[in-house]
């Protein structure tokens, strides 16, 4: 005997639901991604009409002298502002997480707070009043540096080309750091307190608690602290505006993906706004995200999740 099996109905209540915000989405994100895609293609005539060119404007920012030497810079520069974060924020959130998760430590939840406070801080602000403070004109920290006798060390570090991209990724490292140090936090928490208890039995150490329990079942979430730094700091620019302009000063040391598309697709001072090498600018941003976080997901995730196993 065969039953008939009901057919069910469309879930319209799901399209009801998703459906503002999918339109929302497609409207503000995906689209003006897709368009500026289409225009990288493109050349601007004087008149302004656009002529289709391919790969041309590609190949002006890789090869062209005018183009690819602003562009490598930028390249590199976004590359070590990545690299700081990654050896200092990361290192640093992940040790203020074990530090807070530990009962013993007393007003944990205040220092908490503090820490993450400059996070909810405008980066405009932050970049201004950092500005302030390292001033060696009007600026405090000469002074404070000469009260605690380290006033020998101090320098315009804002103002050479050899520190000021350093001392910008310091600066976004104190503003940004509470964020891992969350993230890392509430993995630690969700750790079962009977394998922690177990370990503690069996004779291990803190040290060997962490390294053996703690580490291995928090490793996704510093491989997702990892990639969202990565995606962040490419997709920086406020800081960098903010503190430096669009010049990036001083003489582009610490230009950035973000400052050259910003001065090639509205134009600086002398130089002329390009939508079309604009939007090439910003296809090349996107691809070199696309490409880190599928090299992350293809090669190093499965590595992480067989090293949490």
């Amino acid at each position: 005997m065969t039953t008939i099996r009901a057919k069910k109905a469309f879930p319209w209540h799901i399209v009801f639901f998703l459906g503002p915000g999918l339109l929302i989405y497609l409207t503000v994100s995906v689209y003006p991604l897709l368009d500026t895609l289409r225009l990288s293609l493109y050349n601007e005539e004087m008149n302004g009409d656009l002529t289709f060119t391919g790969l041309s404007n590609f190949s002006k920012l890789l090869f062209d002298v005018v183009w690819s030497d602003p562009f490598w810079n930028a390249t590199w520069n976004n590359l070590k502002f990545f690299v700081v974060h990654m050896l200092v924020q990361n290192p640093i959130g992940l040790l203020l997480a074990v530090l807070l998760s530990s009962p013993k430590l007393r007003m944990r939840n205040s220092y908490r707070t503090l820490i993450f406070l400059p996070t909810m801080l405008s980066v405009v602000i932050v970049g201004f009043v950092w500005q302030l403070l390292l001033s060696p004109l009007w600026g405090i920290t000469e002074n404070l540096m000469w009260d605690i006798g380290l006033g020998n060390y101090f320098d315009a570090w804002l103002g050479k080309e050899s520190s000021a991209l350093f001392t910008l990724s310091l600066i976004s490292v104190w503003q940004f750091v509470g964020l891992p140090m969350m993230l890392i936090y509430a993995a630690l928490l969700g750790i079962p307190d009977e394998l922690i208890d177990a370990s503690v039995v069996d004779g291990s150490s803190a040290w060997q608690t962490f390294y053996h329990i703690k580490l291995p079942l928090i490793m996704p979430t510093i491989g997702m602290v990892s990639i969202l730094t990565f995606v962040a700091n490419f997709n920086a620019f406020e800081l960098i505006y903010t503190v430096k302009g669009a010049l990036a000063g001083p003489n582009f040391a610490t230009d950035i993906m973000g400052t050259l598309f910003y001065r090639t697709f509205f134009g600086f001072q002398l130089q002329q706004g390009s939508l079309t090498m604009g939007a090439a600018v910003a296809t090349l941003m996107f691809l070199v995200i696309l490409v880190g976080v599928a090299l992350y997901l293809f090669l190093f995730q499965r590595r992480v999740q067989r090293f949490a196993l």
